[in-house]
């Protein structure tokens, strides 16, 4: 089967730009069976299957339709499948889709794949995606199994097996949908829920790359310098992030101080440290947060998880990059330094573009927002910078928002996944300069 109609070759399109217009028609023929009579249990105007169309294959979690009670088991269905078509990757689905045929992999399929994984190179691509699809498969199966130990006894197998199927989907690939209008909170202190589902999006937010590095070395020398910065900036994060949330909101009312126990704190304080970084679950009222903890939470979010990985944000190891090199600057170092390993001038350049295209689609995205949309400043900021880190959480702004309001959230989503798949195109072409000017000093600071 010839599948050069897949590329962009013949209408001129780079991979990364073709690769965006696909997640774009995903969105649209996913709108189109959410409007359908039998996927819905209400009426829902084509903005309501829109944004959650985006929302689903962009991997947040923004709702403005209850998907347990609104949506039927066809349209959970539907959601389900656009975030499992979202999170592992379009090329990669299609990848699977093709071997199990028996088809060919093309060169110009694998230049997609390069593209949609986040890869430098077209070597190795394929063994890359059957340790994906292993893990996901592997990931999300045990990820039944232990949900399905709390959601069996109390809904029954037919409703408690489905419930499983559709959160463990949802965790391992951060989308933070779920089928109760107030998350997981029912679960806050259950000890399975407090274990499996953190570790879904854990291990699905540290990247592909990372899972198959650490499938081939299984030691922590050989690791790559991306592995090893991914590795304990995740485990940095949720450490800080664990202490910090518990520190604030241990007496707060409306969270953690309602709970009887300090070991129900902890659980729930453990829970929401690990989800803000694009898993958009949630066990306590996000909308009970103290200012501050809401501040962390921003932060949190705009991080996100790792390149390549079913995570948002501008990645932990962007994050780690702008602290070596705020760190080599003042120790007037010309180069970066980390295990071992340096990084040049490229990588400060490349978070610099990261960071400066992030805070320009939020801040424009808030300026339009609030256009229209005279509300609690800080609630909408959360829920823009929610949208952009496709993490899903929300302190109850999104249902609010009108028309103008919902298409700016749906761009922002769209673009918080498929924009670092551009960007990333850019920054990995280079092109000679021809021309050199005389260098000049201006001041700063």
């Amino acid at each position: 089967m010839n599948i050069s109609y897949f590329t962009g070759r013949n209408i001129g399109l780079p991979p990364p730009i073709l690769l965006a217009l696909l997640y774009a028609l995903l969105a649209g023929v996913g709108a189109a069976l959410l409007k359908l009579p039998l996927a819905a249990t209400i009426e829902i105007t084509w903005m309501d299957a829109l944004f959650t169309s985006v929302s689903a294959i962009t991997v947040t979690g923004l709702v403005v339709v209850d998907t347990g009670s609104d949506l039927t088991f066809f349209g959970q269905a539907v959601v389900a499948m656009l975030i499992q078509l979202g999170g592992l990757g379009l090329m990669t689905f299609a990848t699977l889709v093709l071997s199990t045929l028996g088809l060919p992999i093309g060169f110009e399929h694998r230049v997609f794949l390069k593209e949609d994984l986040g890869q430098t190179s077209l070597s190795e691509l394929l063994s890359l995606v059957k340790i994906v699809l292993r893990v996901v498969l592997l990931c999300e199966a045990l990820g039944v199994a232990l949900i399905s130990l709390v959601t069996v006894p109390e809904f029954g197998w037919t409703t408690g097996l489905w419930q499983a199927v559709f959160h463990s989907i949802s965790a391992f690939n951060n989308a933070g949908f779920a089928l109760f209008p107030d998350s997981l909170t029912r679960w806050a202190t259950n000890p399975v829920i407090n274990l499996s589902v953190p570790a879904l999006y854990i291990i699905g937010g540290l990247g592909f790359g990372v899972l198959w590095d650490i499938s081939r070395h299984r030691r922590w020398n050989p690791l790559t310098l991306h592995s090893k910065l991914m590795l304990v900036g995740t485990a940095g994060l949720l450490a800080w992030a664990f202490v910090v949330f518990a520190a604030l909101e241990w007496n707060n009312p409306g969270t953690l101080g309602a709970l009887n126990s300090n070991g129900d704190k902890l659980w729930v304080s453990w829970f929401q440290a690990s989800t803000p970084r694009t898993a958009g679950f949630n066990t306590t009222d996000i909308a009970q947060l103290h200012d501050s903890t809401v501040l962390l939470f921003i932060s949190l979010m705009l991080i996100g998880g790792g390149s390549t990985s079913t995570a948002g944000g501008i990645k932990v190891t962007t994050f780690i990059v702008l602290l070596l090199a705020t760190y080599a600057f003042f120790r007037r170092r010309p180069r970066m330094r980390a295990f071992g390993r340096s990084l040049g001038f490229d990588e400060a350049l490349k978070v610099m573009a990261l960071l400066t295209v992030a805070g320009m689609v939020i801040l424009s995205g808030m300026f339009v927002i609030t256009i229209s949309h005279d509300g609690n400043f800080l609630n909408l900021l959360f829920e823009t910078v929610s949208a952009f880190g496709t993490v899903g959480l929300s302190r109850g702004s999104t249902g609010e928002l009108d028309t103008l309001g919902r298409l700016t959230i749906i761009t922002i989503m769209f673009l918080g996944r498929v924009g670092p798949l551009t960007l990333g195109f850019f920054l990995a072409t280079t092109t000679p300069t021809k021309i050199k000017y005389p260098e000049s000093k201006i001041y700063l600071g």
